[in-house]
């Protein structure tokens, strides 16, 4: 049985990790919200995204869930009228990141819950082998 927790243990650790490593990448996204280019034409922030993938741990003989890549949103830029901003084209249009914060914030929300429940099969595990070290010591 405690193999059993101690791999619960693992895997909800491996997906708190995950979703740490999604936390962290859809904040530098809202962050740069507003992040434009430099030079009339040059592109802004592109928005980065966070792919998962299942890796089998032989020892444990679970599966863990890994951080398989990090990439950019190929969506189009909006482009805002913004005459007289650095990096304005001709006609005073600047390119802006593709971003949408809403979704960004939500996103980030549903990892922080993910986080969350991962904590809470740990503390479960935590608990039951502490019950059981008592049973054991009575």
């Amino acid at each position: 049985m405690s193999d059993d927790l101690f791999s619960a243990i693992r895997a909800s650790s491996m997906g708190m990790k995950a979703q740490g490593a999604r936390v962290r990448i859809l904040t530098e996204n809202v962050a740069n919200v507003d992040t434009t280019g430099q030079t009339p034409g040059s592109d802004p922030y592109r928005r980065q995204t966070i792919s998962f993938k299942n890796q089998l741990n032989r020892d444990l003989g679970i599966k863990e869930v890994m951080v398989s890549k990090i990439g950019e949103d190929k969506g189009a830029f909006e482009l805002k009228y913004i005459p007289g901003h650095p990096a304005a084209n001709a006609e005073g249009y600047v390119k802006m990141p593709n971003v949408k914060s809403l979704i960004e914030v939500m996103d980030i929300r549903e990892a922080q819950r993910s986080y969350e429940a991962n904590l809470g099969m740990i503390e479960q595990a935590r608990s039951m082998i502490m019950r059981t070290i008592d049973l054991l010591r009575a």
